[in-house]
């Protein structure tokens, strides 16, 4: 509140007490007609002044000039109009908090956490809009992969040491379980308007876990690959740990790199996080994840044959990082607890992603199946971007909501059906449906230009087609189903969605792409839809 008089110029003069007598002197208070209460404050000349009935006048003004012609002879009050803010506080009494803080402290840059904006509202044509070109490129990408696995699967390392085939699904799901969670983590934060300035910190977890993956990675595929044969090859072994260990540990450095760019270019440039950076991690991921392992393992298999310690050494360099990483990691804040709680998942959804392998293993070692492998980084990849969006977008949601973690959604229902998931009229379901329907185009585009690249031992029937939409499709549906009940059943539950649900996820995708895709295989094999010859 403002306190415009005549006498103003002479408050300075006046005493301690007499300062205490006006404040004591409050009359009643002023209503205006739009509910807001106006306090009366006399304006005396002195102390021992007491002014009779009638000798103020009471006047709101929206201007100084209001007041320029007045009695001399009367004193005169002014109430300066003092509206509610939008928090219903009234501004002086905000003015005056603010000031006491500032007599408390010097510093006046206090942080203060700055109040999330709320949630866009966006249309199926903007999220379509927004997650087509991502989700073209990362299908790109995807397909660049499925070139390479191609084209590696007739390699010596491959043909020698067929447990590689196991480690793709579980590193190719490292940008899942790790990029993909990043990358989600982050697009909560910026969306959030939470500080981004240390957001290269977040490279470091990743590595950690990179490496730990990795190597249990490798126990994983010795053993799927050892239980069948009978036969356990000591070499062999050294050589997928160190393949697998030092793959995972680069490409997550990589990826996390320009993960932290992306996301926070996206942010500038006014383009939902959540809709781009998932789908550049996968389409960047694969290609350079598929890469770095074929060109890793046929190196250090070439070195089996002259220099027996290198293989063994590489194992020992990067997992002697590791302490290094977790040091560094423990003194980050916002790495400290999932350091210590965020294995589950990753590790979990390596051994499902491991699994997958083993099937991609069998199938591609009979040479009647060896053109599902152009295949497999395609449809896995293309399910996995697709439900890592949706998981984002709903983790986003709940936090951008105010709620928090273990509150559960007020707007959701408490058995989430797949109708709901599909047919609501929420943002969340509008965005489902928009993800879905982009399967059955997407795969098209990415089928011809496999077809186009003369990539694969497979021609594309209408049989083949058929089958593999209908693959591509069912996965998909269950995964989105998948992602709308497992985000709100942990949130529900305390746990932090970016940090868990989306390696479950992609690795459930990976399992059930390569499932579908090696059955719908067996099955046109069984019809008479086969050829192999396409592409030697």
């Amino acid at each position: 509140m403002v306190l415009w008089s005549k006498e103003q110029d002479k408050l300075s003069e006046m005493s301690t007490g007499a300062i205490e007598m006006k404040k004591d002197s409050v009359a009643p208070a002023y209503h205006h007609s739009n509910g807001s209460v106006h306090p009366v404050i006399l304006s005396e000349s002195g102390p021992d002044v007491q002014p009779g009935a009638g000798e103020y006048e009471l006047k709101e003004v929206t201007a100084f000039t209001d007041g320029a012609e007045h009695d001399p002879e009367r004193p005169e009050m002014v109430v300066i109009d003092c509206r509610p803010n939008a928090k219903g506080q009234r501004e002086e009494d905000a003015l005056l908090e603010n000031a006491s803080q500032s007599n408390e402290s010097d510093d006046t840059s206090t942080d203060q956490s700055p109040v999330p904006p709320a949630p866009l509202k966006e249309t199926s044509f903007s999220i379509g809009l927004q997650v087509l070109f991502p989700f073209l490129l990362a299908g790109f990408g995807t397909v660049a992969a499925g070139m390479v696995l191609d084209m590696v699967q007739h390699w010596q390392v491959f043909q020698e040491v067929t447990e590689v085939f196991i480690l793709v699904p579980a590193l190719l799901g490292l940008k899942g379980n790790l990029e993909m969670t990043l990358a989600s983590r982050l697009s909560t934060a910026v969306s959030s308007y939470r500080s981004v300035k240390k957001t290269h910190n977040c490279c470091v977890l990743p590595q950690v876990q990179a490496t730990v993956v990795g190597f249990l990675a490798s126990i994983a595929a010795v053993i799927f690959g050892w239980i069948p044969e009978g036969e356990f090859k000591l070499n062999h072994a050294v050589l997928l740990c160190a393949s697998s260990v030092a793959t995972a540990f680069i490409a997550s450095l990589l990826l996390g790199l320009i993960m932290i760019g992306v996301i926070i270019a996206s942010r500038k440039v006014g383009i939902n996080p959540d809709n781009v950076a998932t789908p550049i991690a996968a389409s960047l991921g694969d290609l350079i994840t598929l890469a770095l392992l074929a060109g890793i393992s046929t190196g250090l298999y070439k070195e089996l044959g002259y220099n027996d310690y290198v293989n063994p050494l590489v194992c020992v360099f990067f997992v002697a990082l590791t302490p290094i990483w977790v040091l560094i990691a423990r003194k980050i804040p916002s790495t400290k607890e999932v350091l210590y709680s965020g294995w589950e998942p990753v590790i979990i959804a390596m051994a499902i992603s491991s699994v997958g392998g083993l099937i991609l293993d069998k199938t591609v070692s009979n040479p009647n199946f060896a053109g599902m492998a152009v295949f497999t980084p395609v449809i896995n990849g293309v399910a996995g971007n697709l439900v890592a969006v949706q998981a984002s977008r709903i983790s986003t949601y709940l936090h951008m909501n105010g709620l928090a973690i273990g509150e559960p959604d007020p707007a959701s229902q408490k058995c989430i059906t797949p109708c709901s998931t599909f047919f609501g009229s929420g943002v969340n379901s509008r965005s489902a449906r928009v993800l879905f329907l982009l399967v059955a185009p997407g795969h098209l585009v990415f089928l011809y230009t496999i077809n186009s690249m003369q990539g694969g031992h497979t021609t594309l029937t209408s049989i083949f087609i058929a089958f593999y939409l209908a693959a591509a499709l069912l996965q998909v549906m269950i995964l989105l189903y998948l992602a709308d009940w497992m985000v709100q059943w942990m949130w529900g539950r305390g746990m932090d969605p970016d940090n868990f649900s989306i390696p479950y996820l992609t690795a459930l995708g990976d399992l059930l792409g390569t499932g579908f895709l090696a059955l719908c295989f067996h099955i046109l094999w069984l019809i008479g839809d086969r050829d192999t010859d396409v592409g030697d």
